[in-house]
């Protein structure tokens, strides 16, 4: 299926690891110019260099996405460049274990990079998104509906998010702008990977995880997050709009019996 993203431009913040890397690759692939948002210009250039080897384009701007002077000057450096932007994809943020025992400066802290920095980044772009009647996809988390224990300010900011994709939603149906939210549960990434390492029995622990998901006992991979990103911020998404998608392998809406039962 040709997703008619051609030459579209798509700023993908925390674009060159993890979740954000994969939404690069996939926006690549599909003849769009992905330009990476963030603050590890090593990582995003050579990513860039390997996508413009293999005949695709991607363009990096190194920005602290919570520095929002520097947000503002990295859009704009964008527009010189191309003269339009075409999606904006809120991938940038951190599951910081700001609990509530935390000072209330950390709570502010995880805020700001949570979601503030997505407010400054839509804001930034927003006449560009309006002269394109282009899309907005937020990155959420799964944590933002089931909790998680220990992480109120991601907790917040994520739940924050779903509220902003609604409001965002209604605000611009206007403009002809469609906002969507895609929610991860578990995926495997290089910092999920880091983070298992640390328990006491990583093997375990990963089969623990696995258990809990309900279709086909595995862990999401980056790449379908990166689908389902790319198809609905396309053309053929052209009547989704205000919509909390889950790519989760139902984690969050099976009921939990069906993780004790056996697959088949």
């Amino acid at each position: 299926m040709n997703l008619e993203l051609q030459h579209k431009v798509v700023l993908v913040s925390g674009g060159a690891k993890g979740i954000g890397e994969a939404i690069t690759r996939g926006f690549a692939a599909e003849g769009a110019i992905p330009c990476i948002l963030g603050r590890n210009p090593a990582e995003a250039a050579a990513l860039v260099a390997e996508i413009r080897a293999r005949g695709g384009r991607a363009e990096a701007y190194a920005c602290e996405m919570t520095d929002e002077a520097a947000v503002r000057t990295a859009v704009a450096a964008v527009l010189q460049q191309h003269g339009r932007i075409d999606c904006v994809v809120n991938n940038a943020g951190v599951n910081d274990g700001v609990g509530l025992r935390s000072p209330v400066a950390d709570f502010r802290a995880s805020l700001e990079k949570n979601i503030v920095q997505c407010f400054v980044l839509v804001q930034a772009a927003l006449d560009a998104l309006i002269a394109s009647r282009g899309t907005i996809i937020n990155i959420g988390s799964k944590c933002a509906v089931t909790g998680q224990g220990g992480t109120s300010g991601y907790v917040a900011a994520k739940g924050a998010m779903n509220g902003l994709t609604r409001e965002w939603a209604v605000d611009l149906a206007k403009h002809g702008i469609r906002v969507n939210a895609v929610l991860p549960a578990e995926v495997m990434t290089p910092l999920y990977a880091r983070w298992l390492e640390k328990r006491p029995d990583p093997a375990a622990s990963l089969a623990a995880i696995k258990a809990t998901i309900p279709l086909e006992r595995r862990m999401t991979t980056a790449e379908e997050i990166a689908h389902t990103v790319v198809f609905t911020a396309s053309p053929r998404a052209s009547h989704t709009t205000g919509q909390i998608l889950y790519v989760d392998g139902g984690y969050v809406h099976f009921d939990r019996a069906c993780t004790t039962q056996a697959s088949t």
